[in-house]
Order: C-alpha cells, then sequence, then structure tokens
C-alpha cells in the first residue's frame, strides 16, 4: 500500500471530510512520533506496539561483491515492537 492508498482508507475510517484533511491529520501524527523519537524516548501505543530507539553496535561484515571485510559504524536505530493485540490480528 503506498501513501496516496492508506490516506483515502484513512479518510473513510476517521470518517474524515477531505482527503486533505486526512494527510493534514496523517502528517501531524507522524511529525509528533518523529519528534519524540529525535529525543531518543520511546512511544507507546497500548494493543498497538512500542517505537523506540536503540544503539546498533559497530560489527565487521563481508561485501558480497567484493569479497572484502568492511567495518560498519555503530549507528541509532528504530525498533517497532508489535503489541499484543497486533500481534494476533495479524496471526489469525
Amino acid at each position: 500500500m503506498i501513501k496516496k492508498e492508506f490516506i483515502t482508507l484513512y479518510k473513510e475510517v476517521g470518517k474524515f471530510e477531505t482527503k486533505k484533511e486526512a494527510e493534514e491529520k496523517l502528517e501531524a501524527f507522524l511529525k509528533t512520533i518523529e519528534m519524540v523519537l529525535e529525543k531518543k524516548d520511546m512511544i507507546s501505543f497500548m494493543g498497538f506496539g512500542k517505537f523506540e530507539v536503540m544503539d546498533r553496535a559497530a560489527r565487521k561484515t563481508r561485501n558480497p561483491q567484493t569479497g572484502k571485510m568492511m567495518k560498519v559504524p555503530a549507528k541509532k536505530v528504530v525498533k517497532f515492537r508489535p503489541g499484543k493485540g497486533l500481534a494476533e490480528k495479524v496471526n489469525k
């Protein structure tokens, strides 16, 4: 599903009057999540899941094209852990 399709569905489910209104609300929601994660904080939606920033350690890996070993630097990554309710719905 692409963003346009999601906005159309979001408009119907959220009972917004226009697609533009649905898109504005979605953008505000996503921007808010970004702001929380930029502060390295965690956000949890009971029954849906949890977004959190995790540290990924530096590691060595092999370049598949050249076969040479290379270093991958440490970095922060966003991790999503589904909640029980979402996991159960997905696994039906």
